[in-house]
């Protein structure tokens, strides 16, 4: 144990060192008074808000919604965020934005092997190509804004952006993908703006609801052991994540550890996480692993058994 300690004590000084020396300057972002587009979690913040979607009632609703809770400046712009023009005409209409948090999104699940080719570009194009449309607009206008104040873009991935699920294929791979997006604008964007990666678990909406009807029994299964969260207390987190200038924002405990399991080249502002991240790598390495290994355990007993009720 003291030789442990010994060998541990060199590393967290070069550790501290090299923190010091390289890492990104922590920066918190203000929000009241500020332009986000997000909902009633940032309008009880005092944010002015732009919501962006398809649906110009769904948009009028919350708009209302806000409005009768929080008296703040909301506007609302109907875009399909596919559609490039569309986004850049409604992001140029808002005007230059503080932070933008990318938080559209829609998943099928199913298994890969009989998943339509069409239902996985939907989600390619919704999730990955909607966010690239929606940077690519809001962008030049954050940049060049009157207020230099510090900036953020949050992008809402998920844990299925963090590890693979039982069919959750192409949707993972979409979630994977704006992890990855965060992780070359944070270094784009180095100095008073901010990128920023939420990895929320299922999430208590009407769409999880729809998802269930048709989602396989195994991933019903697998996703027992891991129960959702409300969507206030995802945009509470959010928001707060936001403010402090994290790079990753986890939802719950166990997110926490996937996030430090998964840290992999992830930017990382505390030293206080960045000492966790490199003392306890391995063992939360061994927990992933576990975790691993008990889902590999489901899916096998559950084949074994439906090979088994076929058979009779």
């Amino acid at each position: 144990m003291v030789l442990f300690g010994l060998l541990l004590l060199p590393i967290l000084l070069l550790l501290l060192l090299l923190y010091f020396i390289v890492r990104p300057r922590p920066i918190n972002i203000p929000i009241k008074n500020r332009h986000l587009a997000i909902a009633k979690q940032a309008a009880s913040e005092g944010a002015r808000i732009s919501l962006l979607a398809r649906s110009v009632d769904q948009l009028q609703k919350a708009k209302e919604s806000i409005c009768q809770a929080y008296e703040v400046e909301v506007s609302i712009f109907s875009a399909d965020v596919r559609d490039y023009d569309a986004v850049e005409r409604a992001i140029k209409e808002a005007g230059p934005i503080d932070v933008l948090v990318v938080n559209h999104g829609v998943y099928y699940v199913e298994e890969f092997e009989t998943q339509g080719l069409d239902v996985m570009k939907t989600m390619i194009d919704v999730n990955l190509m909607g966010s690239f449309n929606v940077i690519k607009a809001a962008l030049p206008l954050m940049k060049d804004k009157k207020d230099k104040g510090p900036a953020s873009i949050a992008l809402m991935s998920s844990m299925a952006g963090q590890a693979g699920i039982y069919g959750f294929a192409a949707y993972s791979a979409t979630k994977f993908g704006l992890r990855g997006l965060a992780e070359a604008l944070q270094q784009e964007l180095l100095g008073v703006k901010r990128a920023c990666t939420i990895f929320p678990p299922v999430t208590e909406t009407s769409g999880i609801e729809q998802a269930r009807e048709k989602m396989p029994e195994i991933t019903k299964i697998i996703l027992e052991s891991s129960p959702g969260m409300k969507a206030e207390e995802v945009g509470k987190i959010t928001i707060q994540g936001i403010k402090s200038g994290s790079f990753s924002i986890p939802c719950r405990l166990d997110g926490q550890a996937v996030a430090i399991a998964t840290a992999g080249l992830s930017p990382q502002t505390s030293f206080l996480m960045a000492s966790i991240e490199v003392v306890f790598a391995g063992l939360f390495r061994f927990l992933a692993l576990l975790l691993q290994w008990r889902g590999y355990e489901i899916i096998e007993k559950y084949n074994y058994s439906h090979k088994k009720q076929q058979v009779e």
